[in-house]
Protein backbone atom coordinates (compact mmCIF):
# COMPACT_ATOMS: atom_id res chain seq x y z
CA UNK A 1 0.00 0.00 0.00
CA UNK A 2 2.68 2.53 0.75
CA UNK A 3 4.42 2.01 -2.66
CA UNK A 4 1.08 2.51 -4.26
CA UNK A 5 0.99 5.78 -2.33
CA UNK A 6 4.74 6.54 -2.99
CA UNK A 7 3.84 6.39 -6.93
CA UNK A 8 0.88 8.41 -6.71
CA UNK A 9 2.65 10.90 -5.04
CA UNK A 10 5.42 10.86 -7.54
CA UNK A 11 3.01 11.26 -10.54
CA UNK A 12 0.81 14.20 -9.00
CA UNK A 13 3.74 15.86 -8.40
CA UNK A 14 5.63 15.60 -11.34
CA UNK A 15 2.65 16.86 -13.87
CA UNK A 16 3.47 20.12 -14.71
CA UNK A 17 0.62 22.73 -13.58
CA UNK A 18 1.15 23.88 -17.24
CA UNK A 19 0.19 20.80 -18.85
CA UNK A 20 -3.38 21.46 -18.13
CA UNK A 21 -3.99 22.97 -21.52
CA UNK A 22 -6.38 22.20 -23.56
CA UNK A 23 -6.76 22.65 -27.20
CA UNK A 24 -9.88 20.52 -27.61
CA UNK A 25 -11.70 22.12 -30.74
CA UNK A 26 -8.78 23.54 -32.35
CA UNK A 27 -7.98 20.66 -33.88
CA UNK A 28 -10.95 21.17 -36.47
CA UNK A 29 -9.80 24.26 -37.83
CA UNK A 30 -8.51 24.38 -41.14
CA UNK A 31 -5.18 25.90 -39.93
CA UNK A 32 -4.70 24.93 -36.96
CA UNK A 33 -2.73 27.94 -35.55
CA UNK A 34 -5.19 30.34 -36.76
CA UNK A 35 -8.55 30.89 -35.14
CA UNK A 36 -11.55 31.87 -37.80
CA UNK A 37 -11.47 35.33 -35.82
CA UNK A 38 -7.95 35.73 -36.62
CA UNK A 39 -8.56 34.45 -40.49
CA UNK A 40 -11.12 37.16 -40.78
CA UNK A 41 -9.08 39.98 -39.16
CA UNK A 42 -5.65 39.18 -41.06
CA UNK A 43 -8.45 39.28 -44.23
CA UNK A 44 -10.05 42.36 -43.53
CA UNK A 45 -6.21 43.77 -42.76
CA UNK A 46 -7.39 44.96 -39.21
CA UNK A 47 -4.04 45.10 -36.27
CA UNK A 48 -4.83 42.12 -34.08
CA UNK A 49 -2.99 44.14 -31.56
CA UNK A 50 -0.10 43.80 -33.35
CA UNK A 51 0.15 47.77 -32.69
CA UNK A 52 -0.24 47.46 -29.30
CA UNK A 53 3.93 49.30 -28.74
CA UNK A 54 2.27 52.47 -30.50
CA UNK A 55 -0.90 52.99 -29.36
CA UNK A 56 -0.49 52.25 -25.61
CA UNK A 57 2.22 54.22 -25.82
CA UNK A 58 0.43 57.71 -27.31
CA UNK A 59 0.61 57.19 -31.35
CA UNK A 60 -3.25 56.53 -32.35
CA UNK A 61 -3.98 54.20 -35.19
CA UNK A 62 -5.53 55.82 -37.87
CA UNK A 63 -9.01 53.09 -37.97
CA UNK A 64 -9.53 54.52 -34.34
CA UNK A 65 -9.03 57.99 -35.26
CA UNK A 66 -11.22 57.61 -37.92
CA UNK A 67 -14.20 56.33 -35.47
CA UNK A 68 -13.43 59.31 -33.14
CA UNK A 69 -13.09 62.51 -35.74
CA UNK A 70 -15.99 64.44 -34.45
CA UNK A 71 -15.03 63.92 -30.93
CA UNK A 72 -11.59 64.91 -31.48
CA UNK A 73 -12.60 68.10 -33.69
CA UNK A 74 -10.62 67.16 -36.46
CA UNK A 75 -9.98 69.62 -39.57
CA UNK A 76 -11.24 68.76 -43.15
CA UNK A 77 -7.79 68.07 -44.20
CA UNK A 78 -7.13 66.12 -40.92
CA UNK A 79 -9.65 63.79 -41.33
CA UNK A 80 -8.50 63.10 -45.87
CA UNK A 81 -5.19 62.87 -44.28
CA UNK A 82 -5.63 59.76 -42.20
CA UNK A 83 -8.57 58.66 -43.87
CA UNK A 84 -5.56 58.49 -46.96
CA UNK A 85 -3.17 56.73 -44.21
CA UNK A 86 -5.54 54.46 -43.37
CA UNK A 87 -6.68 53.60 -46.97
CA UNK A 88 -2.75 52.79 -47.29
CA UNK A 89 -2.94 51.28 -44.09
CA UNK A 90 -5.02 48.46 -45.78
CA UNK A 91 -3.64 48.40 -49.32
CA UNK A 92 -0.15 47.13 -47.78
CA UNK A 93 -2.16 44.99 -45.04
CA UNK A 94 -4.06 42.80 -46.91
CA UNK A 95 -1.79 41.16 -49.21
CA UNK A 96 0.06 40.74 -45.84
CA UNK A 97 -2.44 38.95 -44.42
CA UNK A 98 -3.39 36.97 -47.36
CA UNK A 99 -0.04 35.72 -47.15
CA UNK A 100 0.36 34.88 -44.02
CA UNK A 101 -2.76 32.91 -43.87
CA UNK A 102 -1.13 31.42 -47.12
CA UNK A 103 1.85 30.19 -45.21
CA UNK A 104 0.18 29.23 -42.24
CA UNK A 105 -1.66 26.94 -43.88
CA UNK A 106 1.34 25.42 -46.22
CA UNK A 107 3.27 24.71 -42.39
CA UNK A 108 -0.11 23.40 -41.42
CA UNK A 109 -0.29 20.60 -44.60
CA UNK A 110 3.18 19.98 -44.49
CA UNK A 111 2.12 18.32 -40.54
CA UNK A 112 -1.24 17.24 -41.72
CA UNK A 113 0.14 14.96 -44.40
CA UNK A 114 3.47 14.06 -42.21
CA UNK A 115 5.92 15.47 -45.02
CA UNK A 116 7.28 18.34 -42.68
CA UNK A 117 11.27 18.19 -42.72
CA UNK A 118 13.73 19.87 -39.99
CA UNK A 119 14.65 21.75 -43.60
CA UNK A 120 10.88 22.77 -44.41
CA UNK A 121 10.10 23.67 -40.96
CA UNK A 122 12.90 25.57 -40.64
CA UNK A 123 12.32 27.45 -44.15
CA UNK A 124 8.45 27.40 -43.27
CA UNK A 125 8.49 28.92 -39.93
CA UNK A 126 11.20 31.77 -41.14
CA UNK A 127 8.83 32.68 -43.86
CA UNK A 128 5.94 33.32 -41.52
CA UNK A 129 7.67 35.19 -39.14
CA UNK A 130 9.07 37.65 -41.83
CA UNK A 131 5.64 38.27 -43.08
CA UNK A 132 4.15 38.95 -39.39
CA UNK A 133 6.81 41.26 -39.01
CA UNK A 134 6.53 42.91 -41.88
CA UNK A 135 2.57 43.18 -41.03
CA UNK A 136 3.60 44.69 -37.86
CA UNK A 137 5.62 47.25 -39.08
CA UNK A 138 2.79 48.38 -41.13
CA UNK A 139 0.64 48.60 -38.47
CA UNK A 140 2.89 50.64 -36.44
CA UNK A 141 4.25 53.08 -39.07
CA UNK A 142 0.50 54.28 -39.79
CA UNK A 143 0.35 54.94 -35.82
CA UNK A 144 3.49 56.86 -35.94
CA UNK A 145 2.45 58.46 -39.30
CA UNK A 146 -0.91 59.16 -37.56
CA UNK A 147 0.08 60.84 -34.78
CA UNK A 148 2.23 63.40 -37.09
CA UNK A 149 -1.31 64.80 -38.07
CA UNK A 150 -2.53 65.84 -34.86
CA UNK A 151 -2.14 68.22 -32.54
CA UNK A 152 -0.98 67.59 -28.86
CA UNK A 153 -4.44 68.87 -27.59
CA UNK A 154 -6.31 66.00 -29.95
CA UNK A 155 -3.55 63.59 -28.64
CA UNK A 156 -4.10 64.12 -25.28
CA UNK A 157 -7.93 63.60 -26.43
CA UNK A 158 -7.55 60.78 -28.36
CA UNK A 159 -6.00 58.98 -25.49
CA UNK A 160 -8.75 59.66 -22.83
CA UNK A 161 -10.94 58.70 -25.54
CA UNK A 162 -9.49 55.07 -25.79
CA UNK A 163 -9.49 54.73 -21.95
CA UNK A 164 -5.36 55.35 -21.87
CA UNK A 165 -5.16 58.74 -20.55
CA UNK A 166 -1.85 57.60 -18.75
CA UNK A 167 -0.01 56.92 -22.28
CA UNK A 168 2.96 59.34 -23.02
CA UNK A 169 1.47 61.83 -25.89
CA UNK A 170 4.12 61.88 -28.52
CA UNK A 171 3.77 64.98 -30.91
CA UNK A 172 6.05 64.75 -34.64
CA UNK A 173 5.31 66.82 -37.42
CA UNK A 174 6.62 65.98 -40.64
Amino acid sequence: MKSVLIVAAMLFFSTPVFSQTSYSGMQIRGIKALSDQQIADLRAGRGMGLALAAELNGYPGPSHVLELADKLDLTADQQAGVKALFDSMKAEALPLGSKLIEQESELDQQFAARIVTPESLAASTASVAITQGELRETHLKYHLSTAALLTPEQMKGYAGLRGNAAAPIHHHHN
